[in-house]
């Protein structure tokens, strides 16, 4: 049960919901919140009814005679800044007539005296104070105790100035906001918040899913992928999300790598199955029928070749592993010296004269010493077992090429690309090899980031390692 609940929080689908929802409650949170810190700040004057741009309107819609004095406000429908905006029917003075209590207009001329008034008569104003003070902008006062908020807007007409001064009280404008503003304003943050979560949600829902289902798909033949179906491959990167290609991609190229081991795998198994069984089959042979002690030489010889193999086989498992190196600081002239000094019987068997370089300091390679120790001793073993008797093996080493060369018959251009073949054994040797020395060195030379190539020599053949040029 725990496994399944982690599983299910691991979800990238189940975590990008989740951070949609929590986002989408946060958002009618701030939301809720905003507004009612702005309800808390502003109070009345959050009912929408601004009474400066209202009095601008109204002086917008005076009316004057002939001889451009004031007779009247217009007939009730101007909206240019979000003012009345009434039917026939309903006339300004109707709305004035109806709420004399609450709300009022006047007209002043400059000198403070009174042309013009609505159905609360002059006694809903102040004798003093702001609203006697004739210039634009707002002003309270309290009438009947009641507070009162007002504006006055000046309007020029054939050279005079008139002075228009409209009057609501805060508790009308306080209705008016519990009536309208906070039902509008609660009904617009709960559709919001059922568009966000009834709409929205659905939709990322759907694009999830459309947008996981090649990551489906791909986790499908992923598990489909077994040693039987190896060379199986996951599909194309068109349809899968830009983030998830290069995983795919990078997943492909180890599928790759993976074959590839395992083909090697299987041919070397293969070959080095059929490579034992002969001389085993003799040995076997031989003592099922009792050899002489004749024979006891022939049957030690196949049990040496077999154990040669077995070491060789050792070596190249080795080898393979990059893990298994330690790299050092190596002075390869040391080293050279001393896998000499190890073959020197082997080429005076042979008649063969090793031709080193001297001693110099200053040539130092990074590099596991027993890896280099044994790459070295088989290409020397190599071009020694290659080499006809009375000539020589040499050995070239500088700061980026190790290079060994006989004088013996060389192998023909076609046959080059075969040396590094495992179990590939070319001819005039002088031992029966298992042909796995070569490969041991290639994969030695893999495993350090360098090279190992093998050229004609006319006569002779001279195998090369060399690795990059090291940094100054």
């Amino acid at each position: 049960m725990h496994f399944v609940k982690m599983t299910w929080l691991s979800s990238l689908s189940v975590k990008i919901l989740l951070a949609y929802v929590i986002g989408a409650v946060l958002s009618v949170l701030l939301i809720v919140v905003t507004a009612g810190a702005i309800v808390q700040s502003q109070g009345d004057a959050l009912s929408g009814f601004d009474v400066a741009d209202t009095t601008r309107d109204l002086a917008e819609e005076l009316q004057f005679d002939s001889e451009g004095n004031p007779v009247g406000i217009g007939d009730g429908r101007f909206d240019r800044h979000g003012g009345f905006d009434l039917d026939d029917d309903f006339k300004l003075e109707w709305i004035f007539e109806s709420l004399k209590q609450e709300s009022a207009y006047r007209v002043l001329d400059a000198s403070g005296r009174v042309v013009l008034f609505s159905a609360a008569g002059q006694a809903f104003w102040p004798e003093a104070g702001a609203a006697r003070r004739l210039e634009r902008g707002r002003f309270e006062f309290e009438r009947e105790g009641v507070a009162m908020r007002g504006a006055t807007e000046p309007v020029e007409r054939n050279g005079k100035v008139w002075y228009v001064q409209f009057a609501v009280s805060k508790r009308f404008l306080h209705l008016i906001y519990q009536a309208f503003a906070l039902p509008f304003t609660g009904a617009g943050i709960t559709l919001f918040s059922l568009v966000l979560l009834f709409v929205f949600g659905p939709c990322v829902y759907i694009t999830l899913r459309y947008a996981l289902k090649p990551v489906r798909r791909i986790s499908e033949s992923a598990a489909e992928i077994s040693p039987r179906s190896i060379h199986a491959r996951l599909g194309g990167t068109g349809a899968v999300p830009s983030e998830i290609a290069p995983l795919v991609d990078s997943f492909n190229r180890v599928l790759e790598r993976l074959e590839q081991g395992y083909r090697i795998q299987q041919e070397f198994l293969a070959t080095a199955a059929h490579e034992l069984k002969t001389p085993l089959a003799l040995v076997r042979a031989q003592v099922e029928l009792g050899a002489p002690s004749a024979e006891r030489s022939m049957l030690l010889g196949d049990v040496e070749h077999m154990s040669r193999q077995v070491q060789q086989l050792l070596h190249l498992a080795e080898a393979s592993e990059p893990q298994n190196y330690r790299p050092v600081v190596v002075d390869m002239h040391v080293v050279v010296h001393e896998v000499a000094s190890y073959l020197q019987r082997m080429a005076d068997a042979g008649g063969v004269r090793l031709e080193l370089p001297k001693q110099a300091n200053g040539v130092s390679w990074t590099a596991d010493r027993g890896a280099l120790f044994t790459l070295l001793k088989n290409l020397l073993e190599n071009a020694i077992q290659h080499t006809p008797a009375g000539t020589l093996v040499s050995v070239e080493v500088d700061d980026t090429t190790l290079s060994v060369r006989d004088w013996g018959p060389g192998v023909p251009q076609d046959q080059l690309p075969k040396i590094f073949t495992r179990f590939w054994r070319g001819h005039h040797r002088r031992d029966q090899g298992a042909g796995l020395g070569m490969a041991i060195c290639q994969e030695i030379a893999v495993a350090h980031g360098w090279s190992l190539c093998a050229y004609r020599a006319d006569p002779g053949l001279r195998a090369v390692v060399s690795r990059p040029q090291p940094a100054a």
